[in-house]
């Protein structure tokens, strides 16, 4: 094992005890475990982030030839101008494809899609559904629908399967609120890796025991659904 690997298995062991999680056997610890401490998972967060940037840097303190942090992205009202709409219903991903290309320079962030059905599941134009299966999605609520948001029906070699597209005055919205979806992605990248508060464990639980779904929670709290979930069982509720 190289002293690299060893590095980055250092973090991973820091990274579960960040998170309450046994590295020795992968469980939950329990509420009253010294590991659950706050204090001591502060110390925990900080160091794995300490690995994180060693490792990063090749195993080295100092940064050799590091890339440096990509920057929010921003369209300027003149290249959004640029954007080509799609006569035919496209799905969230070509949207955001097509909004990424207008970007200057790829010292840029990207907008992800999932940035997209965050802002519009924020506004009330998107909700979380069950597929048949049983699988989490997100579908259209009625003011979606009224928006130009729909669900197609597509065959795949799989078989069939639905997709979420948007017709043309669909995707004049998304470029009219560009700059709140933006801003809306830009903070949830910013909370990715940050400390849970009091505030935020305390608002945490109060959505959770008003069976707000898991990605609506994360939607407010600017995280991830996973990490969502896993301060969930980190705090001894079923998620």
């Amino acid at each position: 094992m190289t002293e690299l690997e060893k590095i980055e298995r250092a973090k991973m062991y820091m990274d579960k005890l960040a998170n309450g999680i046994n590295p020795i056997d992968n469980t939950m610890a329990p509420d009253d475990d010294l590991i659950n401490n706050v204090r001591l998972s502060r110390c925990f967060f900080f160091v794995s982030d300490v690995l994180r940037q060693v490792i990063e840097n090749g195993g080295t303190k100092t940064a050799v030839n590091k890339k440096p942090k990509k920057l929010p992205l921003e369209i300027p009202i003149e290249k959004r101008s640029q954007f080509v709409y799609s006569e035919v219903p496209i799905p969230a991903s070509e949207i955001a494809k097509r909004i990424n290309a207008l970007a200057d320079n790829d010292t840029m962030q990207k907008l992800t899609y999932s940035g997209i059905l965050t802002w519009l599941t924020e506004i009330g134009m998107m909700e979380c559904a069950l597929t048949p299966d049983g699988k989490r999605t997100k579908r259209p609520t009625k003011i979606g629908e009224e928006t130009g948001v729909s669900v197609e029906e597509r065959t795949s070699s799989n078989g069939p399967y639905q997709v979420v597209v948007y017709n043309n005055a669909a995707q004049h919205f998304i470029i009219d609120n560009l700059d709140a979806i933006l801003t809306a992605e830009n903070m949830q990248t910013e909370m990715q890796g940050a400390p849970w508060t009091k505030d935020h464990d305390d608002c945490l639980i109060d959505l959770y025991k008003k069976s707000v779904p898991v990605s609506e929670i994360a939607t407010t709290l600017k995280r991830s659904a996973s990490a969502v979930r896993g301060r969930l069982k980190k705090l001894g509720f079923d998620a």
